[in-house]
């Protein structure tokens, strides 16, 4: 016969109370007795039936990750799995599984909306790209539940996580002037980028409370791309005044900057010294292994997660913030 709810909080030593609250991912139960209900849920082989369950609690304890995907991503936002493989455990942990539904933003407000009528999602994690007014008036009316990853471009009433990248770039800045360079680039993606944006203002931030002047011809803006990363190193070298620093906005960008200051016969860092952000994908294969101020973004991940599930629990709940603190990871570039 097979094991019953009753057979696991006997052989636990704890109520049947107790037993339903460790499946449901309560967080009122501690993790000691969590362990052990669960170890005897598997000693007994009991498999609770969760249909049954989510049709009379009205959950489907699933989370719909809603993102644009494509060809390709994996290596021009290899962070993004990051941040999946980390809402995942979060969710994991708490008896949720993660579902991801790759839509564009025309789509992702007939998407959700079918998906919440439907009952077949608790709540939603969605990615800044697919962001809309549209989605907003919807989430905002309908109150579902949702954590969205990145900021927002226009007035919301989203709820959002991100990480500051602000502050990314003011370490950067500090950093590279704590070590004694006194003249500083910077090249980066397009100007409509936000996260090259955010981080060049903090850049400036810090280089103006030092009274350090970042020349015009210091600042180039292209495609996150190595190839163009390439060409904006140039760009800076072929200049008269050329830095005693780089900082790049992100790894393809450095990867180009490598190379193009390789074939210039410039050695690093005795003769220039780079720093980028994020800690993959190349900035450890490269010779020599770059400086770089880490974002964690499966901690970002993780965050997500357990906000989606505060979210279910509590509708209600606002959340605006910038999460996962970046911090400087010292290699050979400098």
């Amino acid at each position: 016969m097979a094991a019953t709810i009753r057979d696991v909080a006997k052989c636990a030593g704890v109520s049947i109370a107790t037993v339903s609250k460790v499946m449901n991912g309560s967080y009122s139960i501690s993790q000691e007795t969590a362990d052990r209900v669960k170890r005897v849920m598997e000693e007994l082989n009991y498999h609770p039936n969760l249909r049954a369950r989510n049709f009379v609690k009205q959950s489907s304890k699933t989370v719909i990750y809603v993102t644009a995907l494509g060809k390709g991503i994996g290596f021009s936002n290899p962070q993004m799995f990051e941040i999946l493989c980390g809402i995942e455990q979060a969710l994991t942990q708490k008896g949720y599984m993660l579902v991801i539904k790759s839509i564009s933003a025309k789509e992702a407000c007939a998407c959700i909306r079918e998906a919440k009528d439907a009952k077949i999602a608790d709540g939603f994690v969605i990615h800044a790209s697919v962001l809309s007014q549209e989605l907003d008036e919807l989430i905002f009316q309908e109150n579902i539940p949702h954590i969205v990853i990145g900021t927002p471009d226009f007035p919301s009433h989203f709820c959002w996580i991100d990480i500051n990248n602000r502050l990314a770039g003011q370490l950067a800045a500090k950093y590279l002037l704590e070590k004694g360079y006194q003249s500083l680039a910077f090249i980066g993606g397009r100007k409509e980028d936000r996260t090259t944006a955010y981080r060049l203002e903090g850049v400036l931030s810090v280089l103006s409370e030092h009274d350090v002047i970042l020349p015009k011809n210091h600042v180039q803006q292209g495609e996150s791309l190595c190839d163009s990363g390439y060409a904006m190193t140039k760009q800076v070298l072929s200049r008269s005044d050329r830095p005693d620093a780089i900082i790049c906005a992100d790894n393809y960008i450095a990867y180009g900057c490598v190379n193009a200051l390789h074939d210039e016969g410039m050695r690093i860092p005795k003769q220039m010294g780079v720093i980028t952000f994020d800690d993959f994908p190349f900035s450890r294969i490269l010779k020599p292994m770059l400086t770089v101020v880490n974002i964690d973004v499966f901690d970002m991940g993780v965050q997500a997660g357990k906000h989606i599930l505060q979210k279910i629990r509590k509708p209600n709940l606002y959340v605006q913030s910038y999460i996962t603190l970046p911090a400087i990871i010292e290699r050979d570039s400098c």
